[in-house]
């Protein structure tokens, strides 16, 4: 079975923004800046709208065959556009089993409002039994279909008080948690030039999605307490292997 765990990182689409607020020509910083405050008047909290997050990471671990790769979409330079068209083009080729952290929540309701700005087709990911009968069953749209596992919300039962961080249930199991960024800091590190801290912090965030989901598949009795430690030792041999220094930092932290 091919599985993509993927996570997200965005910014504020300070384009959009412009065009939707009437910002007139107000620099990148400035309107965020009213963006956010716009927001906080809203409903007092600086979050905003999903349709107005820009996406400037998307990062992957797919386990296809006896392999697993960890990698972010596209280049430092990559537009919006080419993350975008090359999470789908996974989704094609591979048919997996899509799984996130909130993926439900936010990351694929992101994708789907920035898809459409950038006309970006998705028919595979789209289907739900009109081009193959088995997606009639299981696709990736139905919140209770196992094609997308938003571990969040199953691990929570669909309760939102039930909810929690991924970063504490990931330090709670022995693994990393947050390293080295936060969702918070991304924008500050676009503006500093700092796309491959980004596309890091996302890499350390989808490997502990990874981590979270096998001891998922332990408790569900998918993986066998050996099966279990063999994906483990896969995933170590794998960030030792490429060596780079984020996967490095993020190996001394399993325990």
């Amino acid at each position: 079975m091919n599985v993509l765990v993927f996570d997200i990182e965005t910014i504020p689409d300070v384009e959009g923004g412009r065009r939707v607020y009437d910002l007139g020509d107000l620099s990148d910083d400035d309107a965020a800046n009213a963006m956010y405050n716009l927001r906080r008047q809203e409903n007092g909290t600086e979050f905003l709208r999903l349709h107005l997050h820009r996406v400037v990471a998307i990062s992957a671990v797919l386990r296809s065959g006896d392999k697993i790769a960890v990698w972010t979409l596209g280049d430092e330079n990559a537009s919006e556009k080419e993350i975008l068209e090359r999470f789908f083009d996974i989704i094609d080729r591979y048919s997996p089993t899509i799984v996130s952290w909130n993926g439900g929540g936010f990351d694929l309701p992101v994708v789907h409002y920035r898809s459409m700005v950038h006309g970006v087709q998705a028919p595979r990911y789209w289907d739900t039994g009109q081009e193959d009968n088995s997606f009639k069953w299981n696709n990736y749209i139905n919140r209770y279909h196992e094609r997308h596992t938003d571990l969040m919300e199953v691990l929570g039962m669909y309760q939102q008080r039930a909810y929690v961080p991924l970063d504490q249930i990931a330090t709670l199991l022995g693994f990393p948690g947050k390293m080295g960024m936060s969702g918070a800091k991304v924008w500050d590190a676009f503006q500093q030039g700092d796309i491959k801290g980004i596309r890091d912090y996302c890499e350390t965030d989808v490997l502990n999605t990874w981590l979270v989901y096998l001891r998922f598949l332990l408790m569900k009795g998918t993986l066998s307490h050996d099966g279990y430690e063999m994906e483990l030792a896969m995933v170590k041999e794998y960030l030792k292997r490429e060596a780079k220094p984020h996967f490095l930092a993020f190996l001394e932290e399993i325990r």
